[in-house]
């Protein structure tokens, strides 16, 4: 594994010195505290608002603390006690919030998340990063499985929309999810939770905050831990599949040694265990599109290795599965990181070091079978990361705003494949071989595969806005990064039988069969990279509480390296996208602010769009994954978000998006399974994208009712939503079948809280009418048709207390 390089080193020792020097009281110098361990840019409600009223957040989507109404920029922004409330403590759940944020968890290296249709069109490559930025704590993440962990004691979640690489930098093309964690307090808290559900479903969550040293130093503790039982069921071994073990601690500490001077250090570390994933049968073809005979395919080899299905192939729901591989997804996540704001009166400096790092340990049973075709599949990822941020804002009201800073990230990830061919891997793909010579060469056979991409990226950033009347306000912003990546293929054989013992028309007949599938190969690539990205935004305010925008952003998604065995003519450079996106919108409330009503048009054009291309690696339902430029992409659409809060007690919520998100120019498209016979190319232009349903609505209802049981304070609540995708194609070849049907989840939660909300006593229902859906569909070259489903109607309960 590659460590930091000198000039990280001395990066992270500026940093460290920086730090140092800001952390000396004495050279602070005496004035208004500045985001006091984050209280000022956290304050979840205002002006007596109702306690559910997201529209009153105050939020740093621009790099300061200012509220969601008043920024030009469309945003979803969730408190966390609604997040609470609705019971979301993953990145899945809580994209149930908001519209056109899609997020697919096939597993936590590929996982898919999509804002306005962009940002992930397959399968992550190591070499690349997707376009939808992710930040804790202003640490960005540069692997999205970092992010699978339970997310809890949050303060807010804000999801930005449409290109932000000006502030938030490399590789948000398609937005940004911005996360701020609950700050250490100087007031001794605690809140501690136990929820039971059905399918075995548990969890103890608890967090506890108070004073180490009365005004100058503050401390926060959280824990949380989740298990699950499997969700489907194997008849191999008769256990339960697709369970998880999730155990996260985040330890805090705030030191404020002057009234002007914050520092918050934050470390945490989350593991999850997992027997998963196993994907479940939905079908088969045996017929190509036109008629002809699909030969050789899933049950024809079933048949020929003596295997008769145990299983209903046509009968996904009833969840079982019998595969015999040694399946897992476990994985590792922790990080250190400091960030510094020190209050100089007229501007405020912030510094942000950060460490991170990520283990993910796979194995995958391909075959769907238990017979000993693969033994082994997986690759595993360790990844290190580091970054250093330096900010200088200005405080106040002026008539000039604004922002700017440097930034540097460094990121090593190598990843180790391990594929390993079994004693009937000869029989199921290689049936017209001589199947002694066969079983020579494949049983036992063992490929290794080391990928190994590095990235350092430099970037210097700047934004402004004129506020040239009370009503009229200009924002402008240019960003330059530099970026430089290094890549490193070698894939190896590690184990097998002895072919050089054969004669030597043998042993070229084996390693030809070998070579078929995972082929000796080693290569080193790599690419430099620069981008000017910009935006423009003119705001005015037409009246009071309404906000009209209008804004032109000009995104760049640095290039990538495609490290693989690729395919004859496939580059392992791929091209930048160049991103070219137009909105105008509306943020209005009426009714002393009881009515919430923002809505946003977009248009968003780009060039050299990153799309993943998965190819069946001959008769094997094993695969080669990379990435290619696609031409044009377009994606357009409008949005609306509407609140209406007519007392504290009542709170309704609707959000609606229509996105129309094509390729443009996409004459090369990888072919659909079903008609591999003919060609192996299509024409998707004008096509929509993949993982992009065109239609999404949400409708939510919180109520609660006074019911002084045991104090005046005690009230009854109820909290009812229900969202809707429309049907869209999964696999980026839209194939007939891998689009999955429109549906729609509904989720309840009936309570009861006493004593001024310290003790909360919930029952809730997920998926309440047990929706049958799948969160996607594959098939392969087999006539095997694969998918993961959705989740069933659960219930439980939850007893919550702070004090």
């Amino acid at each position: 594994m590659s460590i930091v390089s000198n000039r990280s080193r001395v990066l992270l020792a500026v940093g460290s010195s920086f730090l140092a020097l800001l952390a000396t009281p004495g050279v602070a110098e005496t004035g208004p505290a500045a985001n006091a361990g984050e209280e000022a840019a956290e304050t979840a409600v205002t002006d007596g608002a109702s306690s559910a009223n997201d529209n009153e957040i105050t939020v740093t989507a621009r790099r300061r603390a200012e509220r969601a109404q008043d920024v030009p920029i469309a945003l979803t922004a969730v408190s966390g006690d609604t997040l609470e409330r609705a019971g979301a403590i993953n990145l899945v759940q809580i994209a149930q919030l908001t519209p056109t944020l899609v997020i697919r968890n096939n597993n936590a290296r590929n996982t898919f998340v999509n804002i306005r249709g962009l940002g992930s069109n397959s399968d992550q490559n190591d070499g690349l990063e997707i376009g939808v930025g992710f930040y804790v704590d202003d640490v960005y993440y540069g692997r999205i499985g970092g992010s699978q962990f339970d997310l809890v004691d949050l303060d807010r979640v804000e999801v930005l929309r449409g290109p932000q690489g000006t502030l938030f930098g490399k590789n948000t093309t398609a937005g940004a999810i911005n996360i701020t964690t609950r700050a250490p307090s100087f007031d001794t808290e605690f809140a501690g939770e136990a929820t039971y559900g059905s399918g075995g479903y548990h969890q103890v969550r608890g967090s506890f905050s108070g004073p180490l040293i009365n005004d100058i130093a503050a401390v926060r503790i959280t824990l949380s831990d989740t298990h699950r039982d499997g969700t489907l069921y194997n008849i191999y071994n008769d256990r339960k599949v697709n369970d998880y073990d999730n155990f996260s601690v985040r330890g805090q500490l705030l030191l404020t040694p002057t009234p002007n001077l914050n520092i918050r250090i934050i470390g945490d570390y989350s593991k999850q265990t997992s027997y998963s994933r196993a994907a479940s049968v939905v079908g088969l073809f045996t017929k190509y599109a036109n008629g002809a005979t699909l030969t050789n395919n899933w049950l024809d080899r079933a048949t020929r290795a003596g295997y008769t299905p145990r299983f209903d192939i046509n009968d996904p729901f009833a969840r079982e599965v019998d595969v015999n591989g040694p399946i897992q997804a476990d994985m590792k996540g922790y990080g250190v990181s400091g960030k510094i704001d020190w209050d100089l009166g007229a501007v405020t400096l912030t510094s942000v070091t950060a460490w991170r790092g990520w283990d993910w340990l796979p194995d995958n049973d391909t075959d769907n079978t238990p017979l000993a075709i693969t033994l082994r599949s997986g690759t595993d990822n360790h990844q290190r990361q580091f970054s250093q941020e330096f900010r200088v804002a200005s405080n106040g009201d002026r008539k000039i705003d604004y922002v700017a800073g440097l930034y540097y990230f460094w990121q090593n990830v190598n990843a180790l494949g391990h594929y390993q061919q079994g004693p009937d891997s000869a029989l199921w793909n290689n049936p017209t071989a001589n199947q002694t010579l066969a079983n020579y060469a494949l049983d036992g056979f063992l490929s290794y595969s080391v990928i190994e991409p590095v990235t350092k990226s430099y970037a210097a950033f700047g934004q402004a806005t004129w506020h040239a009347t009370d009503a009229l306000s200009v924002t402008g912003g240019l960003r330059f990064t530099y970026e430089k990546k290094t890549g490193l293929f070698d894939q190896y054989t590690a184990a097998g039988n002895d072919l050089s013992l054969l004669s030597q028309a043998d042993q070229s007949a084996a390693q030809k069969l070998r070579d078929a599938i995972y082929p000796e190969k080693r290569y080193t690539t790599g690419l430099k990279d620069d981008a000017v990205t910009g935006q423009i935004t003119v705001a005015y305010d037409v009246a009071d509480d309404v906000l009209a925008y209008a804004t032109y952003s000009r995104g760049s998604k640095s290039g990538g390296l495609s490290l693989g065995d690729l395919p004859a003519g496939v580059s392992p450079v791929v091209k930048p996208e160049k991103i070219n996106a137009w909105e105008v919108g509306v943020k209005s409330q009426f009714l002393d602010r009881k009515i919430t009503l923002n809505a946003a048009l977009y248009w968003t054009e780009v060039t050299d769009y990153q799309a993943g291309v998965t190819d069946y690696i001959g008769n094997t339902n094993s695969t080669i994954r990379y990435i290619s430029n696609i031409p044009g992409v377009r994606s357009r659409g409008v949005e609306v978000d509407l609140a209406v809060a007519p007392t504290r007690n009542l709170r309704l919520t609707a959000s609606a998006a229509y996105n129309d998100a094509v390729y443009k120019d996409y004459t090369n498209a990888q072919v659909a399974p079903e008609s591999r016979n003919l060609t192996q190319v299509q024409d998707l232009s004008g096509v929509q994208l993949a993982n992009a349903p065109k239609f999404i609505y949400s409708l939510a209802a919180d109520f609660t009712q006074p019911l002084s049981l045991i104090t005046p304070d005690d009230e009854a609540y109820l909290r009812f939503d229900f969202n809707h995708r429309s049907s869209n194609d999964t696999s980026g070849s839209n194939s007939i079948y891998t689009r999955i049907s429109p549906y729609g989840l509904a989720n309840a939660r009936v309570g009861l809280r006493f004593q001024n909300q310290r003790y909360d006593l919930a029952l809730w229902v997920t998926n309440v009418f047990d929706k049958e859906y799948f969160d996607s569909l594959s098939a392969s070259n087999q006539g095997l048709i694969t998918g993961g489903l959705g989740s069933e109607r659960q219930f439980g309960a939850t007893l919550r207390a702070q004090f």
